[in-house]
């Protein structure tokens, strides 16, 4: 916008422009040139917007271009007198907007705003005069990318700017595509700003809108961005990587010559496709050289298969692979699984007749315009369906991604404009994501599945992914299943990985402090340090004197958290265990599952409620060296054990063939349900199973013991809080 724009014609400039891929130079100057001319019509179109109108009927041959007409000449009398840093009309920013718009495909309305996406913000016209014009959602558009006012916001305005464009991009990704436009040209045209604002800019760029072109799968604006960001904040790197590529430039191309004789082998075979070289841009080859150490020819560049339907993609990867050797570990399938920015490619790698390994794109014509331009490809994600589901009057916006509903979630609760600019780099920054498909076991042990895939920054874990699908009810998630195994929440993901989370079957159970050195995403931590410091949990009174977070002292929340961290009960406590505390709410401890008739004992944690543990669990000992004063509990009730109860045992073994099945057979036989199972490793030919199990009566737990103990090969079964004591007994 107004505020970053700068002289393209600067030396400096010019210079980092070489060897970039972008819309020819000639075309820009002579919109220039067009726009000094005024906006004097020929055949009703002004003449500044010929090579836009050209562009845009290209990829739209049945485009009214009167709208854009109508535009041009509301902006060009708007800005009129106005002159950009270089001594230019102001006029040619909104024209070169638009042009680059126009060349990605974008749809009318898009080119409307893109032309007015300053005038609201530098001149007299008014959001409602864009309204009366052009109608609402062309006015949508232009407010979505209107700066807010430092003298209203100070230090604040570009943060609360983001903001603003971010919501309006919820509801039209349209808005994002003319800010990336926007700031590429601005960005292309630097070179008479400050080196320190430069530098700025650049920093926000690369930190904020590289990632979102990547987001939104604007591939074409983010090679060209990444390029500018790169020359300004890394000369030295930049001007390295540029010789390199101008050095081997004097060189023979070995994927020209791989090119044609891929193009042979698919000649042969029938297969109608189109054969390119495609140029890596700078920061890619710059990439290249720092994994690879060293440079070939073959890495300055990738093939381009194009074919017209998808299942000549596969046949064409069969051909490749039948007629090179493959580089097996290239192969990725993004037809069959799109990435989470609409991509859609197959990738492989062939070695050619003199051994250069040539990376290979294969796709169809419409997914290579989806991988160029994403979303904008697209054309207007709010034209009416067809779908006879779709409610009368909605609009459906096949655009709008999961990472961008859920940025918008948990920007919603961050207030802050520091702390929220500081989270969207940190959830920006992650550069690589990974897909884990999350099939569900709702609450309560219910048989319906839920599920879908997920997208997740490269080294999220199973915490990442709690919150990413069920948002604050994760709170109550105690565990997870990878790829069918049981795991701690802590465990990383990794790409393809099939997760189960195992939610509580109630409200009670929460986050322990740990939980925040495992997430990597804004939204885990956020609503983990909101649960940490806020007050309730879900349905918990207000906490009265001395209780609470504050009747925890600071060393003991780690212990107190704990419990919680593993309160999965099938019954109520307060059927259980009731504490000499009037009111308090009532918790089994996860670490000892204490059970009728356990000497027990309790401590006050946070919201007032009381954890109930075994008087010989270890954690007890740790709160009262801490000067923690114990709450009595006692169990409910005469017969001591009429409810059901979870308990956790561990059974310590000789390591032999079938013994899990036997020890599960005994577990049954004794009326028991195993709620989760894990078995560790042998070590010396011993192994140690343990199992949470709901017993429906306590007072069944001896005689469950006495089941499992005379399974062969088991020499001891022990409860949790023991089974921790003689495990540290061990040599």
């Amino acid at each position: 916008m107004s505020a970053e724009a700068t002289n393209p014609g600067n030396p400096g400039a010019a210079g980092r422009k070489r060897g970039r891929r972008r819309l020819e130079l000639r075309g820009l100057r002579r919109i220039g040139r067009a726009a000094l001319l005024g906006p004097a019509p020929r055949d009703g179109l002004p003449h500044a917007l010929e090579h836009v109108a050209k562009a845009h009927r290209g990829h739209h041959p049945d485009a009214d271009v009167d709208t854009l007409a109508k535009a041009y000449l509301l902006a060009e009398s708007s800005h009129r007198g106005q002159l950009r840093k270089s001594g230019e009309p102001y006029i040619t920013h909104p024209l070169a907007v638009t042009l680059i718009l126009a060349e990605l495909g974008a749809e009318t309305t898009t080119l409307t705003a893109s032309l007015l996406h300053d005038t609201v913000e530098d001149t007299e016209v008014t959001l409602d005069q864009v309204r009366d014009r052009f109608g609402a959602e062309v006015c949508y558009l232009v407010d979505g990318v209107t700066k807010l006012e430092k003298v209203d916001y100070g230090a604040a305005a570009e943060p609360e700017t983001f903001r603003k464009m971010l919501v309006a991009t919820g509801n039209d990704v349209r808005v994002m595509s003319i800010k990336l436009a926007d700031r590429l040209h601005n960005m292309r045209t630097l070179g008479v700003m400050r080196p320190e604002k430069q530098a700025r800019i650049a920093k926000v760029t690369r930190d904020v809108l590289i990632p979102l072109a990547e987001r939104l799968g604007v591939q074409a604006l983010k090679a060209e961005l990444e390029d500018l960001v790169f020359a300004i904040l890394h000369p030295e790197e930049y001007a390295t990587t540029r010789a390199l590529v101008m050095e081997y430039a004097t060189r023979p191309d070995p994927l020209t010559a791989l090119a044609r004789r891929v193009r042979a082998v698919l000649d042969e075979a029938g297969i109608d496709a189109e054969v390119l070289v495609r140029p890596r841009h700078f920061v890619s080859v710059h990439r290249v050289r720092l994994a690879r150490r060293e440079l070939t020819g073959a890495d300055l560049g990738r093939l381009l298969v194009l074919v017209a339907e998808d299942a000549d993609c596969y046949a064409v990867l069969g051909e490749l692979h039948t007629c090179f050797t493959p580089v097996i570990s290239e192969f990725k399938d993004f037809i069959a699984a799109p990435k989470f920015n609409l991509y859609q490619s197959l990738h492989t790698a062939i070695t050619g007749p003199s051994g250069e390994i040539a990376e290979t794109l294969i796709r169809t014509h419409q997914m290579h315009r989806v991988a160029e331009a994403g979303v904008i490809a697209l054309g207007n994600p709010y034209a009416p369906t067809d779908g006879a589901d779709a409610p009368e009057g909605e609009r459906a916006d096949p655009t709008r991604p999961g990472w961008l509903s859920r940025l918008l979630e948990w920007q919603r609760t961050t207030p802050d404009p520091d702390t929220f600019w500081t989270s969207l780099r940190d959830d920006l920054a992650q550069d690589r994501e990974i897909t884990v498909f999350c099939a569900d076991a709702p609450p309560g042990g219910s048989s319906g599945v839920t599920g879908g895939a997920i997208g997740l920054p490269a080294g999220a874990s199973c915490v990442d992914a709690a919150y990413e699908r069920h948002g604050e009810a994760a709170h109550c998630c105690i565990g997870a299943r990878v790829n069918g195994r049981l795991a701690t929440l802590s465990t990383v993901l990794h790409d393809g990985d099939s997760l189960q989370l195992l939610m509580a079957p109630d409200s009670a159970a929460g986050p322990s402090p740990e939980w925040l050195d495992h997430a990597r995403t804004p939204a885990a931590r956020l609503a983990i340090a909101r649960w940490l410091a806020g007050p309730g949990e879900p349905g918990a009174r207000p906490a009265g004197p001395g209780e609470g977070p504050a009747a925890v002292p600071p060393a003991d929340r780690r212990a107190a958290d704990h419990d919680r961290s593993g309160a999965g009960r099938v019954a109520p406590a307060s059927l259980l265990a009731v504490a000499d505390l009037p009111g308090a709410a009532v918790r089994l401890a996860g670490c000892c599952t204490p059970v009728p008739p356990d000497t027990v004992t309790g401590f006050a944690v946070r919201g007032g409620t009381v954890t109930v543990h075994r008087a010989l669990c270890p954690v007890v000992a740790r709160m009262a060296a801490t000067g923690r004063q114990p709450v009595g509990v006692r169990w409910r009730g005469a017969d001591q054990g009429g409810h059901g109860c979870r308990v956790t045992l561990m059974a310590e073994a000789f390591s032999r063939p079938h013994l899990l099945a036997d020890l599960t057979e005994a577990i049954a036989s004794q009326g028991a349900a195993v709620v989760s199972a894990a078995v560790e490793p042998p070590h010396e030919q011993r192994v140690r199973h343990t199992y949470t199990l709901h017993l429906p009566n306590a007072a069944g737990l001896p005689s469950l013991m006495r089941a499992m103990r005379q399974v062969p090969g088991v020499f001891d079964v022990l409860r949790a809080g023991r089974a921790r004591q003689a495990a540290a007994l061990r040599p």
